[in-house]
């Protein structure tokens, strides 16, 4: 049940009328207001005794606009409803529906609007349709505010949202209706609050104060229990429509004047003011929505290809051993299945099977160091000791494929500071793609590995080789994670050479030797600072870039 409460909590947070409202909504809301105030003065001092006169088609477009704004803001917030089955929002809902059908009847009564006197109804129901609806969508906003903070049990609909949402608009327009055929039916028994259709009598300020007085009621109670984002622009809503009622009757009460019309404009604005709200959020939470669904994309998609690096970089380094290990295997049962076994050999060959297993056990455990940049295995080392290891391990494979063998020191080598199994995967990968690219090759084969010391303190490494060398525009690619030239190749061997180098604080390279051929160099320091300090940009390098890039 406590799950089930955080959930809906936490989706309540991406619903509008949950949202609180920022600290901008808060300042662009009291501007509106000011701005609101502002026209308010000027329409009701300087411009009051403008008479702009009748304007025929001013009415039904402000009536036609006032009907669309009002019904298309109720269904956004029935859709609200329906999420959320709160009884304020069904209240409020209900409140737009019955401010856009009150208009209705309104411009019907409104003499020469449609024909030259009344539709239906008269003069004094024109006023009264226009209090009631001002009033009564003030009481549905009164509403709201006490309802939507109600107690748990009180606060949700429990039963069916569409029911629900059928029967308040069933009641809504039975209501509308009611009203509409009772004022226009009985017009010639109601006070004279209008003298004639241009004027207004004194008793029209018996209606409009009590009825000042609920508007500005339901925007007390709404500052008091203010929550959201519609919580605060109800507020906005309410200010326009006192502002409405005071520009309607001060300081002429005289219809089609300039406070008249003015009035009517803050009405309209009044009726869009929630809906432009709504529309601007919804559009914010989309594109919001819209974001998070590519970056949770793009984070999915970074794990499985930084998956399936790391698989390849498993699948590329044991291969060679356990390569190893059924080569030894299959040397040991021909010894053994000779007529006269030969136990010696066969016993050679199961050592060298073990130590191919051993090894197979060593790089696994070294490519999880690799994406861990685990630094415990490391020591000081010898260069020249390192390479005649790799050689050796590759001895058979270069008698195999008749290649030449020439290793050199130049001068004297400080010891260099790194993890062997790593560093012998490297020179590993080195050797065997360079016995690749001489294997297909006719005339010389060469394989040179040279290490000499550099400027800096360190060791230069370079494995050069007499194969078809690496086109011009795959030199720039030939690092990448999954790029490879070969047909059966995984492109993962180099990505991971250039990754153990750079953990060790130097930086693989290459380039073509000559007509033919290629050289592979890279550093390895005897400072174990300048490892640490090359340690640390590669992380945050990894840090601030994708998986996919950052893993080799």
């Amino acid at each position: 049940m406590a799950n089930t409460a955080t959930a809906e909590l936490e989706e309540q947070r991406f619903v509008l009328t949950s949202l609180p409202p920022s600290r901008a909504q808060k300042r662009l809301a009291l501007a509106v207001v000011l701005a609101l105030l502002v026209i308010f003065f000027i329409a009701a001092g300087p411009l009051s005794r403008l008479q702009p006169g009748r304007v025929v088609a001013f009415l039904p477009i402000y009536t036609t606009a006032i009907v669309l704004s009002e019904t298309i803001t109720a269904i956004l917030l029935f859709t609200q409803f329906y999420i959320l089955r709160t009884r304020a929002l069904l209240i409020i809902s209900s409140g737009y529906l019955f401010a856009a059908l009150m208009p209705i009847p309104w411009i019907l009564m409104f003499p020469g609007v449609f024909v030259t006197d009344e539709l239906i109804g008269g003069i004094q129901s024109r006023a009264y349709i226009y209090f009631l609806w001002h009033a009564g969508f003030s009481v549905f906003v009164l509403l709201y505010a006490l309802l939507k903070d109600a107690d748990p049990s009180k606060r949700y609909w429990h039963g069916t949202v569409s029911t629900a949402i059928a029967l308040s608009v069933a009641l809504t327009v039975a209501v509308v209706s009611a009203l509409a055929f009772f004022f226009a039916a009985g017009h010639s028994l109601l006070p004279r609050v209008e003298l004639d259709a241009l004027r207004f009598s004194s008793l029209w300020l018996y209606l409009a104060v009590p009825m000042s007085a609920l508007i500005f009621l339901a925007l007390l109670v709404l500052w008091i229990r203010r929550r959201s984002v519609l919580d605060l622009w109800l507020m906005v809503v309410m200010c326009a429509y006192q502002i409405e009622i005071c520009l309607s009757y001060y300081p002429l009460a005289i219809v089609y004047g300039f406070g008249w019309y003015a009035s009517r404009i803050f009405g309209l604005f009044s009726s869009t003011l929630v809906l432009l709200v709504l529309l601007h959020e919804i559009t914010t939470l989309h594109v919001r929505l819209l974001r998070a669904v590519r970056a949770q994309r793009g984070e999915r998609e970074a794990r499985l290809a930084t998956g399936g690096v790391v698989a390849a970089t498993i699948a590329h380094e044991v291969r060679q051993p356990l390569s190893g290990m059924i080569t030894n295997a299959d040397a040991a049962l021909n010894w053994l299945n000779r007529p006269v076994p030969d136990l010696g050999r066969a016993r050679t060959t199961l050592e060298h099977l073990i130590a191919d297993g051993r090894r197979a056990g060593a790089v696994i455990e070294s490519v999880q160091a690799i994406f861990k940049r685990d630094a415990q295995n490391r020591a000081f080392l010898d260069v020249n000791g390192l390479i005649g290891e790799a050689l050796a391990a590759a001895s058979e494979n270069l008698e195999r494929h008749r290649i030449s063998v020439q290793s050199a020191s130049v001068g004297s080598l400080r010891p260099i500071y790194g993890d062997r199994i790593q560093l012998q995967q490297v020179l590993a990968n080195l050797i065997a793609n360079a016995i690749d690219a001489m294997a297909s090759k006719d005339g010389r084969r060469v394989l040179r590995v040279q290490a000499e010391g550099d400027d800096a303190g360190g060791v230069l490494v370079s494995v050069a080789d007499t194969g078809t060398g690496i086109v011009l525009s795959d030199i720039e690619r030939i690092f990448d994670p999954l790029f490879t030239t070969k047909p059966d190749g995984m492109g993962m061997g180099l990505a991971i050479c250039r990754s153990i180098i750079g953990t060790h604080g130097g930086r693989l390279t290459v380039r073509s030797s000559g007509p033919e051929g290629t050289v592979f160099q890279f550093v390895l320091h005897s400072d174990v600072a300048t490892i640490e300090r090359a340690n640390s940009k590669s992380a945050k390098e990894t840090t601030s870039s994708t998986p996919a890039e950052s893993t080799p």
